[in-house]
């Protein structure tokens, strides 16, 4: 069974309407227009695990689909092939597909489970300017790629283009890039809290309350309520 057969037999029609409102598909919303099969995240992981063998062709039909779901699972054999692959041309391949199919990297799913492992995993030995472009674009998910591909520098303990890129965007408008931002600050802080308070004292009285809150989750209560109450 081709795995775009074995998803879509497993298509619940009441998940999927579900799926319309949990992702913001109507009119004037981020999803506008997308349309959902009702496939489970974990069943998708599963066929992309089975099919990692599928052909550069199949895997980007997936991509392409007009199914979130579809395009989700394509983009995870993507990122599994980018993994399996020890070779520099393979990945290089793999790497530009990704780039070159934005567009269907249309959702905040789809970026957040994907662009670390192939974007951030290709780019960490490398230059590193094409994420500031992406940050300073006009389209929403390739911001939202811009910022989040750094989750995998700082998992390596390298959190500097992580707080350049946060502060790009500390003026964007739009409330996934504010919650992507300060997950990705929060992140950092793990890893080295004296630099995102260092980010955060320059920063805090005039983030959106959105980053804020998110970048601060973790801190202790009296801390946190400091920078809420800008006392700090």
């Amino acid at each position: 069974m081709k795995a775009s057969e074995e998803i879509r037999s497993l298509a619940d029609k009441e998940r999927a309407v579900h799926s319309k409102k949990f992702f913001k598909t109507g009119k004037g919303e981020y999803g506008y227009g997308d349309i959902f099969l009702g496939v489970r995240t974990p069943q998708i992981r599963s066929i992309a695990k089975k099919n990692i063998s599928i052909s550069t062709t199949e895997m980007k039909t997936l991509i392409k689909s007009k199914y979130h779901e579809e395009r989700l699972l394509g983009l995870i054999i993507l990122a599994n092939k980018y993994s399996k692959d020890k070779d520099e041309k393979v990945r290089n391949q793999l790497y530009k597909i990704y780039v070159s199919s934005f567009k269907y990297v249309n959702n905040w799913d789809l970026v957040d489970v994907t662009c670390p492992h192939v974007v951030g995993k290709h780019l960490m030995d490398k230059e590193r300017s094409i994420l500031y472009s992406w940050a300073r674009s006009e389209d929403l998910w390739t911001k939202r790629i811009a910022i989040v591909s750094t989750h995998w520098f700082i998992r390596k303990n390298d959190l500097d283009d992580t707080f350049k890129i946060a502060e790009i965007l500390l003026n964007d408008e739009h409330d996934l890039i504010h919650k992507a931002v300060g997950w990705m600050l929060r992140e950092a802080g793990k890893r080295d809290l004296e630099k995102e308070e260092i980010f955060l004292k320059k920063h805090y009285k005039n983030m959106p309350r959105t980053m804020l809150r998110y970048s601060i989750e973790k801190f202790p209560e009296p801390k946190r309520q400091k920078y809420l109450k800008g006392t700090i």
